[in-house]
């Protein structure tokens, strides 16, 4: 089943499950000079347009969430038929709910001092904004495109892209 890029309610629902089911990118913030993108474990919440990450405190990504930088998170689903560039406010939290919501005999392997360990917070990706790059290609359809953009000179039809607003 595709999802149509022309339905941006549609696009935004895909993308919160995409993330929700995958539950790995990369998280940058645009104020770190010179640092590279995190691969960060995400921990989606929809309801509240909101993106939860565990970290230490030392550490360039947790220090820019200290001053509510501008953060960003990249993108791609499982099938790799959807891509996003997130951006938005990152902060830091020291908010025991989210921080007991989220924990998990996997998140508690990468902090074994537990969820009390006063070297560990958690960053909140507030969305604002994202593109999302759909393609509803198959092996079938990419291959037919292909041959037709060769053979036309017109770009192949693969999907779309679309700006969704996240607040």
């Amino acid at each position: 089943m595709t999802t149509n890029i022309h339905d941006k309610a549609a696009v935004e629902h895909k993308l919160w499950e995409e993330i929700a089911e995958t539950r790995f990118g990369m998280l940058g913030a645009a104020s770190a000079r010179g640092e590279h993108f995190v691969p960060m474990t995400t921990f989606a919440e929809p309801e509240t347009g909101s993106l939860w990450f565990y970290t230490q405190t030392d550490n360039s990504l947790a220090e820019a969430a200290q001053t509510g930088a501008t953060g960003l998170y990249v993108f791609m689903s499982k099938d790799r038929k959807l891509q996003a560039s997130i951006r938005g406010r990152l902060t830091a939290s020291a908010d025991p709910l989210h921080r007991d919501k989220f924990w998990s005999p996997v998140v508690s392997a990468y902090f074994p001092k537990g969820k009390n360990d006063p070297h560990l917070i958690m960053l909140r990706l507030a969305c604002e904004d994202t593109e999302v790059w759909v393609s509803d290609s198959n092996v079938v359809k990419f291959a037919f495109e292909i041959a037709k953009a060769n053979l036309t000179g017109v770009a192949p039809e693969l999907g779309g892209k679309v700006a969704l607003n996240l607040t």
